[in-house]
């Protein structure tokens, strides 16, 4: 009889083994592999956490102390609880530089805001070539220094060589012959706001305009087909796509704005008398004209405070919106 050959099923092909995950040891094992990208990480993360968290750290502790210049030498200092903070709530002067504190928020950001949308607007209609010179000049004037900025301001506006002086006489305002405009208050402080919105509708401008760009062409067209003006374009359109990257854009001026020191402590030190003292200002001479780093350290936190609450309640607004929308 004719054998009948016997043949062994094949394997299934493309049927592999999985590899081996390194879990029971194997080179270089799991545990290593895991921790291996947080251990890259961990030297920029903890010189951050020492160069930000460590002065928060400080000043809070700092700001419930007694600490005058005796105590920053000695080191001896004592525990006090709330009694700075009580001492700077029950002072009228501490709530009127709040007060001004706002204002000139409220005054900057409101400039801000309205002057980089216009810039970002008439960027998006222009051609290639005025909006590459636009944008390049945007970024020239970001670039500068905020001192050297500042030190170009005091010059515009000296008493005796400034050229805005010079310019306003020669037009006729003789009244501003060698007007000394760091000497009067409201002048003062609208030096210094021209000198924040210089500085700060760059960056907002560019940001804006690139969150336009993302606005596809064919809305527009067809809101102007229904006949839509310019401002019902923007109104119903434009605005309401752009609405996230202006919010963040609004938050961040907020914020910049709110801790503003360096322009005014170059330009003015606070004056005339106080005309251009805020909160970070107000801190600072506390703490450097008395010695009182203690006062000037609860100054900081309740400007933190301040700051954090305004920033809670837009944030709160923000996403009640978004929850409305469809």
């Amino acid at each position: 009889m004719p054998t009948v050959r016997e043949r062994s099923v094949p394997r299934a092909a493309g049927r592999r083994r999985p590899p081996p995950t390194g879990r029971s040891g194997g080179r270089g094992g799991a545990g290593r592999g895991t921790l291996w990208p947080y251990l890259l990480i961990a030297p920029a993360v903890l010189g951050m956490l020492y160069l930000l968290l460590y002065p928060l750290a400080r000043a809070v502790l700092i700001s419930f102390q007694d600490f005058r210049l005796r105590q920053l030498i000695l080191g001896d200092a004592r525990f006090v609880g709330l009694r700075n903070y009580r001492t700077l709530l029950g002072d009228p002067g501490f709530w009127e530089v709040v007060r001004r504190t706002f204002v000139f928020m409220a005054v900057n950001v409101v400039a801000i805001m309205v002057l980089s949308t216009l810039v970002a607007l008439m960027t998006e209609r222009l051609g290639r070539a005025a909006r590459t010179v636009v944008l390049s000049s945007l970024v020239l004037v970001w670039a500068v220094p905020v001192v050297a900025a500042t030190t170009v301001f005091q010059w515009l506006f000296h008493s005796e060589f400034g050229i805005v002086n010079e310019t306003l006489t020669g037009l006729g305002f003789d009244s501003y012959e060698g007007y000394p405009w760091f000497a009067h208050g409201g002048a003062a402080f609208g030096i210094v706001v021209a000198l924040i919105v210089w500085q700060s509708v760059p960056f907002a401008a560019i940001t804006l305009y690139s969150a336009l760009v993302t606005v596809p062409a064919e809305l527009y067209e067809s809101a102007r087909v229904d006949g839509a003006g310019a401002a019902r374009v923007f109104r119903s359109v434009t605005f309401p796509l752009i609405r996230p990257v202006f919010m963040l854009v609004l938050s961040l001026e907020v914020i910049w704005t709110f801790k503003a020191f360096v322009q005014i402590w170059v330009m003015t030190r606070g004056g005339p008398g106080e005309a251009t003292t805020i909160l970070p200002v107000y801190a600072v001479q506390t703490a450097l004209a008395g010695q009182r780093y203690d006062l000037g350290s609860a100054a900081s936190m309740l400007t933190v405070l301040l700051m954090s609450g305004v920033l809670v309640l837009y944030f709160r607004q923000l996403f009640r919106q978004e929850g409305e929308q469809p």
